[in-house]
């Protein structure tokens, strides 16, 4: 196997790790679909991540560039320098850009509402959610909900939601991200 496509193959698995299948009790898996407007961010960042996602005693690692403005989200996913996935959201359209060699399974609006549920301000999510979802915050911690039941609980370790260390772990879909976050501007 060449070294791009060992490349490739191993940012798959990461993403692949952030994908949301079936869940397996076999009952449909109601989605949250959450696009909030970029402006409701509240202000302008700019952000490098380091993102290790743990799911069924594997454990993956992946880069982004993440740069969120008024007007628009853009993030960058690479694998070891070379670029897997690309996200442009603008608060009405979403565009994704994914190399070929990516599971289907990863999917742009579900790393979309990832990057929302942990950054954006708990009451701008609030106001977006569908009846029977719910979002609990208390110091250091959000429990996204649904008709009662967590779904994912989000705790920031640092205290704050950027330039520091979140951990979304999502019982839903069985999985880890823990996100190491450097501002690079505000």
């Amino acid at each position: 196997m060449s070294a791009r496509r060992l490349l490739i193959a191993l940012a798959a698995a990461v993403l692949a790790a952030c994908a949301s299948p079936t869940p397996p009790d076999a009952r449909p898996a109601a989605r949250l679909q959450l696009r909030l407007a970029p402006a409701a961010l509240g202000q302008s960042i700019s952000l490098q991540q380091h993102l290790t996602v743990e799911r069924e005693g594997r454990t993956d690692q992946l880069d982004t560039a993440l740069e969120i403005d008024a007007q628009h989200l853009d993030l960058v996913g690479l694998a070891f320098g070379q670029r897997v996935m690309t996200l442009h959201y603008d608060g009405r359209e979403l565009q994704v850009w994914r190399h070929a060699m990516l599971p289907r399974q990863v999917q742009g609006d579900d790393v979309l509402q990832d990057v929302q549920l942990t950054l954006w301000p708990a009451q701008a999510i609030r106001q977006a959610l569908p009846a029977g979802w719910e979002l609990r915050e208390t110091d250091g911690q959000r429990t996204l909900l649904l008709d009662g039941e967590t779904v994912a609980v989000i705790d920031y370790p640092d205290r704050k939601a950027w330039g520091g260390k979140v951990i979304l772990t999502n019982l839903r879909y069985r999985y880890k991200l823990t996100i190491q976050s450097v501002v690079t501007s505000e």
